[in-house]
């Protein structure tokens, strides 16, 4: 592959302190484009059934598309893929920045972690150069002091660096990598490196990314940037507010979750936590590399408590460290966000388990005995500020709530269990779905657990009629609808690899030819939309195949109690909730189109007609089909 790939797939093995490359094939990159495809199929074939996700047979594996790296915009993103320590199911997850590109820079369109080294290290990659450095000095240090000290030692201000904090080290199952400001955050990937005693991976390159025909990839970049300024919201709304727009979204919608989605509907935080509220406390943006729209808006607290906090809290932050606690003080979300990236948690799974354990301190399941002296009232930011911290470093009930909902739950029981938000173990995101219930299905069904990433239902949030306009209460074709949501991101964003925010905002009508278009012109090879929409299915299926192999059933596919019985009191979506009827319903339409059994099992004749043949061959050793 000599175009839009550097040809090249870095393996290093922590055990041995040794690495090797490999070569892109055409097949691969036919099948599986990059990003999230290939770090599906290389963790299907290689990390076997029933692996301790934090022990040395799980692999950690960084993935960057053919768009990476080349003028197309918005294309600097990497998929990071592993088996979740959180879930026990897949765990990918995506993040933007400069780190990205420059391990296409260095030569490579992924790179395969795997091993576990006996003392702490980190990896310097330099051109192909691969070293192991020793950890010691900078194992402790938060996520930004890490970042600088390695940049010091290796004499160079430009090197890129993803690495974790002290979460990470103690192996919370929270914990997330940090690159720069930018998190692959979610299900536990930090705890991953921890477990491998991999602090960081340090990375510079200077080789360029060729194109298989300028004029041809010119034409489908053009096409793109056109479709951009056409947006109505992406220029004139997006790029100066960022995510936080999606508070006012959520809550004129009535889905705002607040105070462990008991309030959703009942507090509207827009006044405080809204486009205004965040404007005033904003200092600056900042890009991911070749991005025109820099929706990262960089706010300031200038004095109180958290004078000199400083951070970009997006919308998720909004949610869990805001809605989700009950808090309202925009000052005191900076300070926790900023406080989540330095510890290397991730911000979204965190402000869900801290307000999951709010409402067991109010309603005394949890007592002040339990927690240290803290009192964990809804609101109390001070408190919020305390938890985080004791989680990151495993200290007293922090070493309880560390691992998330589910497995706090488990320890506390006095039927805890019942206010866990989560899916497969994975916390619930910003979206209260009895008022979205496409959105709901893909909580779910997507092969991360609870993750709107995967298959974000744009059609509910913000009312885009592609490809058909929908009713957001009403579950009759929902199943047909999330399947191409998830296919379609999976397809046209975490392959390529490309910013899904341009999916929602910029051309959801299109997305599969402008991928084709522009895959086309970048790699020289020959997709059309149909191929590209196709891609997407086979990696969904492959990814269902790795968790029905790790003994997920259709039983799995799950909403918590609380979605499923406890209508929404007030907003625009009162009364509303996904009865357990509408969720096998859904649940039967979406297997049908998909092509899967009863119990949401690939069949054998889809997987073949997928060419996940491999996938055939452990269902059937399994007898699963």
């Amino acid at each position: 592959m000599k175009y839009g790939y550097m040809g090249k797939i870095l393996r290093v093995n922590l055990t041995n302190k040794t690495f090797s490359e490999e070569r892109v094939t055409e097949k691969l990159a036919r099948e599986f484009i990059g990003g999230a495809g290939f770090g599906l199929k290389y963790l299907f074939d290689e990390v076997p059934a029933k692996a301790d996700p934090l022990g040395p047979e799980n692999k950690l594996i960084f993935a960057v598309g053919p768009l990476s790296g080349t003028s197309a915009p918005c294309a600097s993103r990497m998929a990071v893929t592993t088996k979740s320590p959180l879930t026990g199911a897949v765990g990918m997850s995506l993040t933007g920045g400069y780190f990205p590109v420059e391990l296409k820079f260095a030569g490579y369109d992924a790179m395969i972690i795997e091993g576990k080294s006996d003392k702490p290290v980190y990896l310097w990659i330099n051109n192909g150069n691969v070293s192991f450095r020793p950890a010691e000095k900078v194992w402790g240090t938060n996520t930004i002091d890490c970042q600088q000290l390695i940049k010091d030692e290796l004499n160079d201000q430009n090197i890129r660096i993803a690495c974790i904090g002290p979460a990470g080290e103690n192996q919370s199952k929270l914990a997330c990598i940090i690159n720069e400001r930018r998190a692959a955050g979610r299900k536990g990937l930090g705890a991953i490196m921890g477990a491998k005693n991999l602090k960081a991976i340090a990375i510079r390159g200077s080789q360029p990314v060729a194109v298989s025909s300028d004029s041809q990839f010119s034409q489908a970049k053009t096409s793109m940037q056109n479709a951009m300024k056409e947006s109505p919201v992406l220029y004139s709304t997006f790029a100066h507010t960022g995510t936080p727009l999606v508070v006012e979204v959520t809550s004129e919608l009535g889905i705002f979750p607040a105070k462990n989605w008991t309030e959703t509907g009942v507090v509207a935080p827009v006044a405080k936590l809204g486009v205004e509220a965040n404007a005033a406390k904003k200092v600056g943006k900042e890009h991911c590399y070749k991005c025109p729209v820099a929706c990262s808006q960089l706010k300031l607290v200038r004095e109180g408590t958290y004078a000199g906090a400083i951070s970009v809290p997006e919308f998720e932050a909004m949610y869990s460290l805001g809605g989700q606690t009950g808090v309202d003080n925009l000052d005191s979300i900076i300070a926790a966000d900023r406080l989540c990236d330095e510890l290397g948690l991730d911000n979204m799974s965190t402000g869900v388990t801290v307000g999951f354990a709010m409402e067991l301190y109010e309603k005394g399941i949890l007592t002040q005995e339990d927690t240290d002296g803290v009192e964990l009232n809804f609101g109390n930011h001070e408190a919020m500020i305390k938890l985080i911290s004791k989680m990151a470093y495993r200290r007293g009930i922090g070493a309880i709530l560390a691992d998330g909902v589910k497995v706090a739950a488990a320890k506390i029981g006095k039927g805890a269990e019942k206010y866990a938000l989560h899916v497969k173990g994975l916390e619930l995101p910003g979206y209260d779905v009895r008022g979205a219930k496409a959105h709901g299905l893909n909580y779910a069904t997507a092969y991360t657990g609870a993750d709107h990433n995967r298959g974000y239902a744009f059609q509910e949030i913000f009312g885009i009629p592609v490809p058909e306009a929908v009713d957001r209460f009403i579950s009759h074709g929902k199943g047909r609808l999330t399947k191409w949501n998830q296919d379609i991101r999976t397809a046209t964003c975490d392959c390529p690899t490309m910013c899904a925010f341009l999916l929602d905002m910029a051309f959801p009508a299109t997305a599969a030819q402008n991928a084709a278009d522009m895959l086309n012109g970048a790699t020289g090879l020959d997709f059309t939309a149909e191929d590209i929409e196709k891609v997407g299915e086979r990696v969904n299926n492959l990814a269902r195949a790795f968790n029905v192999r790790e003994g997920f059933t259709r039983d799995d596919d799950n909403l918590p109690e609380r979605i499923l019985t406890e209508p929404l009191k007030e907003g625009s979506s009162k009364g509303q909730f996904i009865s357990k009827d509408e969720l096998n319903q859904m649940l039967d339409d979406y297997y049908a189109e998909r092509g899967w059994t009863a119990e949401g099992v690939p069949t054998k004749q889809k997987l073949l007609e997928l060419s996940l043949d491999t996938a055939v061959t452990e269902l059937e050793k399994l007898e699963k089909i």
